[in-house]
């Protein structure tokens, strides 16, 4: 008789139970202080090849599983407050290589782990201990099929001591006993009964398709399927002998685990005498692998099972996350790794941190624990510093002269030197009137401050559409009334101005690639300024004073060591003043029109 099967599958997590449906996963932990936490997500649709392919997609599927179960392990144990302890130098140099996170290197390195572990406990040490037995006399003239199965026998005794192990540790005692929570929801929807604790408790905590009726029908296909493989009794040498034994049960492993898939997915479809007694195995070991749990633990299980009912029922419903503290000081160890070759990895952190923690850096050293979605940005954005990205780049805004400006690498980054040139600008006369020119805007930084903090009507123009594009939207961002001009320099410009300001690009193009990683990564228009770095204060002068007012003011930053050669182009034109910054260099040329 064919039966209902439920397309959901579950699976216990420390404090809870993790439901898995066609098109979402849910798990839902119990935290410490009581309350039920659910941590959603959808699964991608698209097809794969091998889920169409018998025993290969049981197989795949059953690491697949793997990966995905460890990966809800760790969620929960974090969500329930377990120290998962601090990542390893090797973790976060594989991080740092693989660029993957440490938590998903953590769990890539468990799987592994966990794989090698089994491979020892239930291939290698039953072929070890039956070879052990060839010492003992007559036995090696026995068959090698018997042999075989002596093999299979004590891989089933092992696994029989090892689950009685396992369940006397307490920890373990609950994940069975959620075990069996998951075991009695699923059924009581598989059986058609309404989904509260009432009934779902009333339901037995065994189930056909459970991960110990899986391991038991592996240990009987292996069996079969290594009953007739060749004992290497031919090889004189017991330790080449043991390791030709070891490899064939090896490379057998998966056709093993794909065959047993498919038994297990072809058993819980049927319900008849023959098929009882082929399950009666599997659920004699879930009375080891399931406990009887408590109704806290059955309202945990049914509020998983719903959650993934109604996500798959409507794709609109939005994902959920848990609400996990990490610890500061592992975060900020893992950024660090990213930044290591950075001489101001430290600052850098402490910038990042303070920007997505929303506090002050003097804060930052009593940070204990931080929200995840904080964490897990502040090791990205130190990631992708670590790649050479700009700072100002990754985090999508810096602050200028008090205005929060936005960035991206459509402009030049807005630095602390050009405050110098809008400090000379704000001691003109700016007021209501008066007409401001700034050239080269960029991100438009210097003429959103002057707009901001005068009365003055601010015309901007760049060459750049993208340039303009940005300081655009800054200017919608700050409510700030700017002019903006598509122009070279003056060539579509009209009328006269006050005021002209200017940061046109001042490196020498030789300079170009000796610069820092990150500022190469600004566009090149906005840095190199010919062969000498004064390209563009040449065409400036050619044309400037033609849109300047009398008694208005050219004011233009320059390099560090620009003044005299800036001062010399214009000082047969007017007054020039050279203005130095704080480190006592050449910073600003004011020049002003008699």
């Amino acid at each position: 008789m064919r039966k209902f099967v439920s397309k959901i599958g579950g699976q216990a997590v420390l404090e809870g139970v993790m439901m898995r449906g066609e098109k979402s996963v849910a798990t839902a932990v119990r935290t410490s202080d009581g309350r039920i936490e659910v941590e959603t997500e959808r699964i991608p649709q698209e097809e794969k090849w091998w889920k169409k392919v018998p025993i290969l997609r049981g197989f795949l599927s059953f690491f697949y599983m793997m990966i995905v179960g460890s990966k809800v392990l760790t969620r929960s144990a974090e969500l329930y407050g377990e120290d998962m302890g601090e990542p390893s130098k090797f973790e976060l140099w594989l991080a740092e290589k693989s660029n993957k996170s440490v938590m998903d290197i953590a769990i890539v390195i468990g799987v592994f782990l966990g794989v090698l572990f089994a491979i020892g406990l239930f291939v290698a040490l039953p072929v070890g201990v039956v070879t052990l037995f060839e010492y003992i006399p007559g036995f090696k003239g026995v068959h090698y099929v018997w042999r075989n199965l002596v093999v299979s026998g004590v891989r089933l005794m092992i696994l029989l001591g090892y689950l009685v192990v396992v369940s006397l540790v307490p920890d373990i005692k609950r994940v069975f006993m959620y075990h069996g929570a998951e075991h009695k929801v699923i059924t009581c929807f598989e059986q058609g009964e309404e989904l509260t604790v009432e009934n779902a408790r009333k339901m037995t905590r065994l189930h056909d398709r459970c991960g110990t009726s899986f391991l038991v029908i592996t240990v009987f296909v292996s069996v079969l399927a290594s009953a007739f493989l060749p004992a290497f009794d031919h090889v004189g040498n017991k330790m080449v002998s043991f390791l030709l034994r070891f490899s064939t049960r090896l490379a057998l492993l998966p056709v093993v685990a794909g065959v047993s898939y498919e038994v297990l997915k072809g058993l819980a479809k049927f319900d008849n005498a023959f098929v009882r007694i082929l399950k009666k195995p599997g659920l004699w070991f879930q009375l080891l692998t399931t406990r009887e749990p408590d109704d806290s633990m059955l309202e945990v299980s049914l509020t998983s099972f719903k959650a993934v009912m109604e996500m798959d029922a409507d794709e609109t419903i939005p994902v959920r996350k848990f609400n996990i503290r990490k610890d500061y000081r592992l975060v900020r160890r893992e950024a660090l790794s990213y930044l290591k070759e950075n001489e101001e990895a430290e600052t850098l952190v402490d910038w990042i941190s303070a920007f997505y923690l929303k506090v002050e850096r003097s804060e930052i050293p009593a940070l204990e624990l931080i929200d995840e979605d904080a964490a897990t940005a502040i090791k990205e954005a130190a990631k992708k510093v670590g790649e050479g990205e700009p700072l100002q780049y990754v985090l999508g805004e810096t602050s200028f002269y008090g205005v929060t400006i936005k960035t991206d690498a459509r402009a030049l980054i807005p630095r602390g030197d050009t405050e110098f040139l809008v400090e000379e600008a704000l001691k003109r006369d700016l007021s209501e009137g008066k007409r401001v020119l700034d050239i080269c805007t960029g991100s438009g930084a210097i003429a959103l401050v002057l707009a901001l903090k005068t009365e003055a009507e601010v015309t901007a123009s760049d060459i750049s559409e993208e340039a303009l594009s940005l300081a655009k939207e800054n200017a919608e961002a700050l409510g700030a009334s700017v002019t903006f001009v598509k122009s070279d320099l003056f060539e579509a410009i009209e009328g006269s101005f006050d005021l002209i300001t200017a940061n046109p690009p001042y490196i020498p193009s030789a300079e170009i690639e000796k610069l820092d990683a990150n500022v190469r990564k600004e566009p090149t228009l906005a840095l190199d300024g010919g062969e000498d770095g004064l390209d563009y204060y040449r065409k400036i002068r050619s044309a400037a004073f033609e849109h300047l007012n009398a008694g208005g003011a050219l004011i233009m930053e320059i390099g560090f060591d620009q003044g005299g050669a800036v001062s010399a182009l214009f000082e047969s034109i007017g007054k020039v003043t050279v203005t130095k910054d704080l480190e006592n260099h050449d910073r600003v040329v004011t020049v002003e029109k008699e």
